[in-house]
């Protein structure tokens, strides 16, 4: 397991964060193929590796962008005996179609994007992790009635990932009242437990 502090914030334009990953023999990663749900930027994986225990049928792949962090997520998966996850370190906007190119076609179900990095300044907004390119590489992979569920604590970040995936048309934005899994985000908690809203959208593909 990973010692030491580790950074809040990365710069995702940086040239350390820039080539895609090689993606694993998913063979090896998972016990078996079954439908997928993709985790962007899952932190230190505590959604995930709930998720994965509630959900053994489904196989769940969080990514996100510090490496310590997927170390050690993937040291607590190892801990609890999960074949049913994995993390990987990449910068999702440079590898999200190595990655999803390289697994079994159709089996993405779901895609959660929650709390991103709001890079708050506008000269700083394309480090936010919720871009057209990103939208439309989910399109080419998601299967058809498969589901986007984004969720932030800053309302400006929120509209502007709805405002992205409205524009795209593979995309139909769902009603949704609550969060639909039954495992919260840390940072959902944190939010909660200081009395501030969460904003949420649902989102699903449309059949071809």
């Amino acid at each position: 397991m990973t010692r030491g502090r580790i950074r809040q914030h990365v710069n995702p334009l940086s040239d350390h964060y820039s080539n895609p990953v090689s993606p694993p023999d998913w063979s090896k990663v998972y016990s078996h193929t079954q439908p997928l749900h993709l985790d962007i930027g899952c932190a230190r994986g505590k959604f995930l590796l709930k998720m994965a225990a509630l959900y053994p049928e489904i196989n769940f792949l969080g990514t996100e962008i510090r490496e310590a962090l997927v170390i050690d997520a993937n040291h607590h998966r190892d801990n609890l005996g999960l074949t049913n996850l994995h993390f990987i370190f990449c910068n999702i906007n440079h590898s999200i179609d190595p990655i999803l190119q390289s697994l079994p076609q159709g089996v993405l179900k779901w895609v959660t994007i929650q709390f991103p990095d709001p890079w708050f300044k506008q000269r700083h907004s394309k480090r936010r992790v919720v871009q057209p390119e990103l939208v439309n590489a989910i399109s080419e992979y998601l299967s058809d009635d498969g589901l986007v569920f984004l969720q932030s604590d800053v309302e400006a970040i929120e509209l502007e990932m709805i405002k992205h995936f409205c524009n795209h048309p593979a995309f139909t934005k769902q009603h949704l009242d609550n969060n639909p899994f039954p495992v919260l985000t840390e940072r959902e908690i944190a939010t909660y437990n200081k009395n501030q809203p969460v904003y949420r959208s649902l989102f699903k593909k449309n059949v071809s």
